[in-house]
């Protein structure tokens, strides 16, 4: 089974041929969720959309594609990416029948009416970032979950496998995250990756640290990796974190910033030490998770309102904004979900 990171793809969108293929993309991933023929329909229109206005509007601009599961039940999540000088009247630009660019002006109207979820973060200046999701069912009350997670996972230029992986895993009362990267690129990279993530969700109802060690001793067969876990326990309003390797963590709850402990070693090889810490959470607060494919030198004061907008949302923003374009890149976000209890 491929792994779900693998199955997210980015397009760039700087040309009509473009459309086509990240709407083929996005089709065939419907149907691979049991999506009946007038859903995949929606999803190549919200598809068309997006990357319709990137060609209209946009400077840099890139489509992120990633299959998403909610309870079981298939979804397909876009974002479109944007360097542009941002939307001046966000208001107007969701109405029907508005448009800057001589056309219809049904863009982002067909797409808040299409979308189960939808989200939108702009500044002017800086771009635009847009976030739809589409379900092959109704899902339940979203309040059942008390996390939302947002998550961008690329291969370099030229490798066709990520070296990074990540994944979570959702228990009765907190939420297990674990962010890889593979030592290198490639290939091996990729197994050492998965390997892990592996492990992880097979002993994910233990402690961080504990969990890290077994993914560990797992990953001696391998070329290791840079390994971090995170344990957001939402009844006790704490998060418990354990690394190993340069996997930035950081969380931000209001003004406040905390940089999270991950100690020097390489997963699977050289493990001096395997210790995890514990850091306070509430509802406000922000996990932003990140490869060295990003740079570490990102402050998300500079983009107003960006907090309280989906993680997804701030994961596109930051990969946007701070890619390196040299390296793998992934960037894991989470937050609480709104009305849900902490």
């Amino acid at each position: 089974m491929i792994p779900l990171w693998e199955r997210q793809k980015v397009f760039e969108v700087s040309e009509h041929s473009h459309v086509a293929q990240v709407r083929r993309f996005t089709s065939e991933l419907a149907e691979d969720g049991g999506f009946n023929q007038s859903q995949v329909g929606g999803v190549a229109l919200v598809t068309t959309e997006l990357a319709t206005n990137l060609l209209k509007h946009a400077v840099c601009g890139e489509i992120v594609v990633r299959p998403i599961v909610d309870r079981g039940i298939a979804g397909v999540e876009l974002l479109a990416l944007d360097k542009g000088l941002g939307i001046v009247n966000l208001a107007e630009s969701l109405r029907d029948g508005y448009s800057t660019a001589g056309s219809a002006g049904t863009g982002l109207g067909a797409i808040t009416r299409l979308a189960a979820e939808f989200d939108i973060q702009t500044q002017f200046g800086k771009g635009t970032a847009v976030m739809a999701r589409l379900w092959a069912a109704k899902l339940a009350d979203e309040s059942e979950d008390h996390i939302a997670i947002g998550a961008i996972c690329k291969p370099m230029t030229g490798e066709s496998r990520c070296g990074d992986g990540w994944g979570f895993e959702l228990l009765a009362d907190r939420c297990i995250l674990v962010l890889v990267d593979g030592l290198g690129h490639g290939p091996g990279a990729a197994a050492a990756a998965e390997m892990a993530v592996a492990s992880v969700r097979q002993h994910c109802v233990k402690a961080p640290a504990s969990i890290v060690e077994y993914a560990h001793h797992a990953l001696r067969a391998t070329r290791g990796a840079a390994l971090a876990v995170a344990e957001i326990n939402w009844a006790q309003q704490s998060l418990r974190f354990c690394g190993i390797g340069n996997i930035s963590a950081t969380i931000i709850a209001g003004d406040n910033l905390r940089h999270l402990v991950s100690y020097n070693g390489t997963a699977g090889h050289e493990a001096r030490k395997i210790v995890e810490f514990t850091y306070p959470w509430s509802a406000d607060a922000l996990l932003i998770m990140h490869s060295d494919g990003l740079m570490t030198r990102w402050n998300l004061q500079a983009y107003p309102g960006l907090l309280q907008r989906h993680p997804s949302l701030i994961a596109g923003v930051l990969y946007r904004d701070f890619v390196r374009g040299r390296d793998d890149v992934t960037v894991l976000t989470a937050k609480m979900r709104c009305g849900a209890e902490s």
